[in-house]
């Protein structure tokens, strides 16, 4: 079979029919001579492509035409064995010249989509929460027309531009010359429902507290620069500077009282009277201060809870009592359903009754530090830089129980509830990525986040759907719903 083909391929080959040379009776010297010829004779390759079309070889050199002619089995062609399955960039792009090319020449079928439908079902709690991380659409829908082809070039020869969840740095400084185009976010916040309103700048460290005192048409915001700012909520001024000349550790307003933690004391202001007190007891850094019970509670550096009651016959504070059991310090307080909350970085949170001030529980499911308590109907609700959220509810008995445990990618600073303008509960949720997340609740449904140059250590709820946010910058962000919500919510 191999001398047939040899011959076969001697008889049509038009070199052997106008060169005399090779025109003999015997067909293997016919052949000889051929193969003999195109090894000695260095312009073959020439003569060839001047003899043949181009179409008579294929991608291998071979005589392609030839060969099918003798009933040889058809060769399959690149885009038949190109295992890769890779479409040709060229070709989208409207410019592949090669003929046959080894990359495919037409769309690749789009993928199946994701099925998100398997969800959590809530437990006896009320709380649910997704079985699986949500992505960057805040909505939870998913388009089945969906293109996989971002970032290469589409049927209109244009480039898909995804963002990032990143803030452009260039766009902050304002010197961004991408425009639309830019991969990175040209906004502070991404989400439906809400907008930033202003920015009030003046601190250079962070924000450790903002308070927004009942009535007042003032804004009171302290830092670790060691001042406390006061803001015109009409004009958004800062119209004074309190030099305070250490780091501020919290800020809170009761009544017409604004209570500031600092390194061994705690300062307090009557702006009713414009008198001022000190209540000395502390050790160390005061970084938690809370109402509740006619007591001021105070979270300190040694991880002890110092505890003032207001004389109103002396218009002093005086000391009442001191609350031992944390190891090291007490970072956040909080007041409900006639219990104080307090979360340490001994990785524990401790019940107390306010009625005799003694521990009636200790909480230790989170492996790190506890930084920030509130509470919400019959729940309790931590968060800790372990990267959870905590759902905690009371079991036979009296005791609390984890009942639920959401979980984020990176550590959680802070925690701040309200109800929007359909009495729906939202958690602002702060991470130490530099973004907040918005979530609905129970089923912590991300609907917003917002970004910041630093972490978001401060948030505060004010009236008439706004809200405050304080960064590791300095920055006070101002922002307010599209429709107003229901003020903070409590458990009673």
């Amino acid at each position: 079979r191999d001398c047939c083909l040899i011959l076969s391929l001697c008889y049509f080959c038009p070199l052997q029919r106008k060169d005399p040379k090779l025109i003999n009776t015997n067909p293997l010297s016919v052949s000889l001579q051929f193969f003999v010829s195109n090894q000695k004779n260095p312009s073959f390759d020439s003569i060839r492509d001047r003899t043949l079309g181009p179409m008579d070889f294929d991608s291998n050199g071979g005589n392609k035409r030839v060969f099918n002619r003798l009933g040889g089995p058809t060769r399959p062609s690149p885009q038949q064995t190109n295992t890769r399955q890779q479409v040709c960039f060229h070709w989208r792009a409207g410019r592949c010249y090669r003929n046959p090319c080894q990359f495919l020449h037409r769309e690749l079928p789009a993928g199946p989509v994701p099925n998100h439908a398997n969800k959590r079902a809530p437990d006896e709690s009320g709380f649910a929460g997704p079985s699986h991380r949500r992505g960057p659409g805040f909505n939870g829908s998913h388009s089945s027309n969906s293109s996989n082809t971002w970032g290469r070039f589409g049927g209109n020869s244009r480039a898909v531009v995804t963002k990032t969840e990143k803030v452009c740095r260039y766009w902050v400084d304002g010197s961004c010359s991408h425009g639309d185009k830019c991969r990175f976010l040209h906004c502070w916040s991404r989400g439906d429902g809400f907008s930033l309103l202003t920015q009030l700048d003046g601190h250079e460290k962070l924000v450790s507290g903002i308070a927004l005192p009942s009535g007042s048409d003032k804004l009171y915001t302290g830092s670790k620069d060691g001042t406390i700012r006061v803001w015109d909520c009409a004009s958004g001024q800062c119209t004074s500077v309190l030099n305070l000349g250490a780091e501020v550790g919290c800020v809170i307003a009761e009544g017409p009282w604004l209570l500031v933690g600092m390194p061994n004391l705690v300062r307090a202001w009557n702006m009713e009277t414009n008198t001022d007190q000190s209540l000395s007891g502390p050790v160390g850094q005061v970084y938690s201060l809370v109402v509740g019970s006619d007591l001021l509670f105070a979270g300190t550096h040694d991880g002890s809870i110092l505890a003032w009651r207001y004389n109103a016959a002396t218009n002093c504070f005086e000391q009442a009592a001191s609350l031992m059991g944390h190891t090291v310090a007490v970072v956040t307080l909080y007041v409900g359903a006639n219990r104080l909350y307090s979360g340490s970085m001994d990785k524990s949170i401790k019940v107390w009754s306010l009625e005799n001030l003694q521990c009636i529980q200790t909480l230790t499911d989170h492996t790190s530090v506890v930084m920030s308590l509130i509470c919400w109907d019959q729940f309790l609700l931590s968060c800790s830089l372990d990267n959870t959220v905590k759902i905690w509810a009371a079991v036979e008995g009296g005791n609390l129980e984890v009942t639920y445990t959401h979980k984020e990618e990176n550590g959680v600073l802070a925690l701040c509830g309200v109800h929007d303008a359909e009495a729906k509960p939202v958690l602002l949720c702060s991470c130490n990525d530099t973004t907040l997340r918005l979530y609905d609740l129970p089923s912590f449904t991300e609907r917003g986040k917002i970004f910041a140059k630093q972490e978001i250590r401060s948030i505060q709820i004010g009236p008439g759907g706004i809200f405050f946010t304080g960064d590791g910058t300095g920055q006070v962000k101002v922002w307010k719903w599209s429709t107003a919500p229901a003020a903070a919510a409590a458990m009673s």
